[in-house]
């Protein structure tokens, strides 16, 4: 869970307040509902669409969400999960009772283990969930860098700690300028990768 909490984080922290959510759902909806875990990313998904419809001027979408996303937050310890959560009830309460406030001022940064979060900062674990993220919500195909992040875990299991999809993968997720580009060398690599595989295998 620690790698979602962090690559929702630094995706939020980032600017990309609705993709966010997508770093945490797919954990968050395999989990009991009503437990500690499962509110935490319950109220942390609601609490980013809240601030995603408040800076699309959607006023009473952004007051009911922060209103929902502070019931799920309550009663959780302050640093649950070592997501600072005081400052976030506080922004809370201050966007459901002022849902323009974000036309004043940008929405608070998310705080994980005594930092704040960003794409540039990310392990290769956070990374490589922050980089299917991106990729869905910038119009990338995902399949290419789902693929990478498989061969990437391979070669970490190998001991190749220099593997070139661990670099693409950290390329793509941080080269905010020439993601393009590094999206077209990473598939390339992919399918250079792959094409190897099959021939190897079709020796046996």
């Amino acid at each position: 869970m620690r790698d979602q909490l962090r690559a929702g984080a630094a995706i939020y922290n980032a600017g990309f307040y609705h993709a966010a959510h997508d770093a945490w759902e797919e954990y968050w909806l395999d989990l009991e509902a009503g437990t500690d875990d499962e509110r935490l990313l319950h109220g942390l998904i609601q609490f980013t669409a809240a601030v995603h419809h408040a800076r699309g001027r959607n006023w009473e979408g952004a007051v009911g969400l922060a209103e929902s996303a502070r019931t799920y937050l309550d009663g959780l310890p302050a640093d649950y999960r070592d997501v600072a959560l005081t400052p976030v009830r506080s922004f809370l309460e201050a966007l459901a009772a002022d849902p323009e406030l974000l036309e004043r001022r940008r929405p608070i940064r998310l705080e994980h283990d005594g930092s704040v979060p960003t794409l540039a900062n990310l392990e290769f674990e956070p990374t490589a969930v922050a980089a299917t993220v991106l990729a869905e919500e910038l119009g990338y195909d995902e399949a290419p860098v789902e693929q990478a992040r498989t061969y990437a875990r391979r070669d970490l299991e190998a001991g190749d700690d220099g593997s070139r999809f661990i670099t693409l993968l950290f390329d793509f997720v941080r080269e905010d300028e020439h993601r393009g580009i590094v999206y077209q060398r990473l598939t390339d690599h992919v399918d250079r990768r792959a094409a190897r595989e099959t021939d190897v295998e079709g020796l046996f």
